[in-house]
C-alpha cells in the first residue's frame, strides 16, 4: 500500500537513460528558475515605500529614482552572471567560481549563504503568497501557517515528480502572472495618462526636510530584495537542454528584461496612485484596486499574485538540490545529497529543503517579514564573492577582451559589496544572525570534509600487500528457550560451521536448571552455555562471554553473533513481544568488532 501511495504521489520510476529528457527548454527554465526573481515585484516596491515612510508620506516620490538605481544594479548583475555562465558551464554559480579562484573558505561561505538563502526563499515566498491571499480574504488570516505549510508540501511533491513535470506545471501560472502584471501596468499607465492621479501625491523633487542619506540607502537596500533569485540560472546550467550555456544565457537575459519592466511599472503606478504601505493590503493590491476597482480583475490579479509568490519557492527547489549535490560531491555535505530518486531528481535535497523551510514557517508563525533582510544578505554575499572570483579569473587568464569583462565584474563587485554593507549597517538588527550562522555552516562543512577524509584514510588498503585473511568461524547464538525460532537459527548456523555454541542467560538457579534439562532432552548437537545474571541484565553477561571467546579465538576465528528474530504478521503485534534481540543487536553494533547477523522467522508463512 505504501508503494502504491508513493507511485500515486510521485509517479513511476524513470530509467537513468531518461535523464536527458528531463532537461529544460528556455521557456520552461524561465518558469522554473525565474519565478523567485519575477515574484519579487510583488514586494520589492513595497519594501522601498516602507523604508521611506520614516520620513513621511511626502517622501514617496523618492521611490522612483531608487527604483531606477535598482534597475541599474540589475543590469550589472545580468551582464556579470552572463559571463559566469559561459566561464563555468557546469553550474554551481558563486560556489564554483569561488572554489576555482578564491579558495576553500570563501567558496564555502558562498555555498553556505546560497543554501541558507534557498531555505529562506521557500519560507519567505510561501509567507508572501499567504499574505496576498489574506489581503483578498481577511477571514483566512488566522490560517496563515496552515496555508503556507500546505503549499510547501505541495511544491515538495511536485518537485519529487521530476524537473520536466514541475516545469510544465509552473509554466502556466508564471506566464499568466507576467501577462496579468503587464495588463495591470499598461492599464494603469493609460488611466493615469487620461485622468491623472490623486491630488495629494507629492510632486517629483518635493523638498523633504526629514530625509537623510542613511534613509535613502536603507530604502535602496530594501528595494534590492527585488534582485533575489537572479543567480539561480547560473547555478542550474546543467538542467538546460544543449547547448546548455547558450540557453542559460538567453534565459537570464529574458528574465532580466521582464523583471526590469515589471518592477519599474509597479513603482511608477504606486507613486502615481499615492499608494502607501498598509498592513492589511499589499501595494500591488492597492494598485490593482485603484486601477480596476474591486471587481473580477482585482481578485484575478490577487489570486495569480498569490500563486506566483507561492511558486517563487520553486526556484529554491530547482537550485538547492543541485548545489547540495556539488557540495556533497566535494565531501562538504552528506553523500545522501548525491542520490537521484525514482524521478531522477536529487530527492534527499528536495525533501531536506521542504522540511527546513516548513520548520522556519512554524517557528516564525508564518510572519517572515523580518527574514527578508537576512534573505537579501544571503544573496548579496554570493553576488559579491562571484564577481570577485570572476575578477581574479580574468586577471589570471587574460583572454582576448578580458579588460571589458574585468571592468564589468569590477563594477558588479563594488556595487554588490556596497549593497551588502548597506544592508549590514542599516538593518543590523535583522541581519546580525548572518555573523553567527555563516561561520557555523562553514565549520560544519569542514568537519564533514574532515570526517570523510579520515574515514577514507582508515579504509584505504595497500592493494599490493594487503590480502584477505582466511580464518575459521565461531558462531554464538543467544537463545531464550527451545522454540521453532531457535531451531531455525541453529539449523542455519550449523550449515555454516560445526563450531556453534548457544548461550542462555537466566535470572535464578531454578530457571537455569529447567533450561539445561530441556536442552539436554532436545539435544540439537550444539553445546549450551548458561550464564547467571544477578541484576536481570542479559547484555552484561552476554558481553562478558563474547569477550572471553574473542580472547581465546580471535586470532584463528571470525566471531559471529547470530540473533534469532521472529517477525509477526502485523506491525502492531511486535509491540506485544519483548524486543531483547533489538537491544542486543544495537548494543553490540556500538561496542564490539564482531559480525552481527539476524536470522528472521516469519509467522504465518
Amino acid at each position: 500500500m505504501a508503494n502504491q501511495l508513493k507511485r500515486f504521489l510521485i509517479g513511476r520510476p524513470m530509467k537513468s537513460t531518461e535523464l536527458e529528457d528531463e532537461k529544460l527548454s528556455k521557456l520552461k527554465a524561465l518558469a522554473v528558475l525565474s519565478s523567485d526573481a519575477l515574484s519579487s515585484v510583488a514586494y520589492g516596491t513595497e519594501q522601498i515605500l516602507i523604508a521611506l515612510m520614516a520620513a513621511g508620506a511626502v517622501a514617496i516620490w523618492y521611490s522612483i529614482p531608487i527604483s531606477i538605481a535598482v534597475l541599474g544594479l540589475l543590469l550589472v548583475l545580468i551582464l556579470s552572471y552572463r559571463q559566469t555562465i559561459y566561464a563555468y558551464p557546469s553550474g554551481g554559480g558563486a560556489y564554483i567560481v569561488a572554489k576555482d579562484n578564491l579558495g576553500e573558505s570563501t567558496s564555502l561561505m558562498a555555498g553556505g549563504s546560497l543554501l541558507v538563502d534557498y531555505i529562506l526563499t521557500v519560507a519567505v515566498s510561501s509567507s508572501a503568497g499567504t499574505d496576498a491571499i489574506t489581503s483578498a480574504f481577511p477571514s483566512l488570516h488566522d490560517y496563515r501557517v496552515i496555508i503556507a505549510l500546505g503549499m510547501i508540501i505541495f511544491l515538495t511533491l511536485i518537485n519529487l515528480r521530476g524537473t520536466t513535470e514541475s516545469a510544465s506545471f509552473l509554466a502556466i501560472p508564471v506566464y499568466l502572472f507576467i501577462v496579468s502584471i503587464a495588463v495591470l501596468i499598461i492599464s494603469g499607465v493609460v488611466k493615469y495618462a487620461m485622468y491623472g492621479g490623486p491630488e495629494h501625491v507629492p510632486a517629483m523633487g518635493t523638498t523633504v526636510s526629514s530625509i537623510s542619506l542613511f534613509l535613502l540607502l536603507k530604502a535602496f537596500s530594501s528595494g534590492c530584495t527585488a534582485l533575489t533569485g537572479v543567480e539561480a540560472v547560473s547555478n542550474a546550467i546543467p538542467n538546460f537542454k544543449q547547448p546548455s550555456e547558450k540557453n542559460a544565457a538567453k534565459t537570464l537575459m529574458m528574465m532580466g528584461a521582464i523583471l526590469g519592466f515589471m518592477f519599474l511599472g509597479i513603482s511608477l503606478l504606486a507613486y502615481w496612485n499615492g499608494v502607501l504601505p498598509n498592513e492589511k493590503m499589499t501595494v500591488v493590491s492597492q494598485i490593482t484596486e485603484a486601477t480596476f476597482g474591486r471587481h473580477v480583475l482585482f481578485y484575478w490579479i490577487q489570486g495569480i499574485t498569490a500563486l506566483i509568490l507561492f511558486l517563487a519557492a520553486n526556484t529554491g527547489y530547482a537550485a538547492f538540490p543541485l548545489l547540495a549535490f556539488m557540495l556533497s560531491k566535494d565531501k562538504y555535505l552528506p553523500h545522501a545529497f548525491q542520490v537521484r530518486g525514482d524521478r531522477l531528481g536529487f530527492s534527499n535535497g528536495i525533501i531536506f529543503l521542504g522540511v527546513m523551510s516548513a520548520l522556519l514557517i512554524i517557528a516564525s508563525g508564518g510572519d517572515t517579514t523580518s527574514l527578508i533582510p537576512l534573505y537579501a544578505v544571503g544573496v548579496f554575499i554570493p553576488f559579491t564573492i562571484s564577481q570577485l572570483g570572476m575578477m581574479v579569473r580574468w586577471f589570471k587568464l587574460r583572454p582576448s577582451g578580458w579588460l571589458i569583462k574585468f571592468a564589468i565584474n569590477t563594477i558588479g563587485m563594488l556595487t554588490t559589496l556596497t549593497i551588502t554593507l548597506i544592508f549590514i549597517v542599516t538593518k543590523f538588527s535583522h541581519v546580525w544572525g548572518v555573523f553567527l550562522f555563516l561561520p557555523a555552516v562553514i565549520y560544519l562543512f569542514k568537519r564533514i570534509s574532515l570526517h570523510y577524509k579520515n574515514t577514507a584514510d582508515l579504509l584505504r588498503i595497500d592493494i599490493e600487500k594487503e590480502k584477505p585473511v582466511i580464518k575459521g568461524s565461531t558462531i554464538i547464538v543467544p537463545v531464550a528457550g527451545v522454540t521453532r525460532v531457535v531451531l531455525h537459527t541453529i539449523s542455519y548456523a550449523k550449515s555454516l560451521t560445526e563450531n556453534v555454541v548457544a548461550v542462555y542467560v537466566g535470572f535464578d538457579d531454578e530457571d537455569i536448571r529447567r533450561m539445561e534439562e530441556k536442552w539436554e532432552l532436545w539435544n540439537p548437537g550444539v553445546r549450551l552455555i548458561t550464564l547467571r545474571s544477578r541484576y536481570r541484565s542479559i547484555i552484561r553477561p552476554l558481553t562478558r562471554f563474547i569477550n572471553t571467546v574473542e580472547w581465546k579465538t580471535a586470532e584463528t576465528d571470525h566471531i559471529t553473533i547470530l540473533i534469532p528474530q521472529f517477525i509477526t504478521k502485523h506491525w502492531w503485534q511486535n509491540l506485544l513481544h519483548n524486543q531483547t534481540s533489538l537491544l542486543i543487536r544495537a548494543y553490540l553494533f556500538a561496542q564490539k568488532d564482531v559480525v552481527i547477523a539476524t536470522v528472521p522467522y516469519h509467522f504465518n508463512r
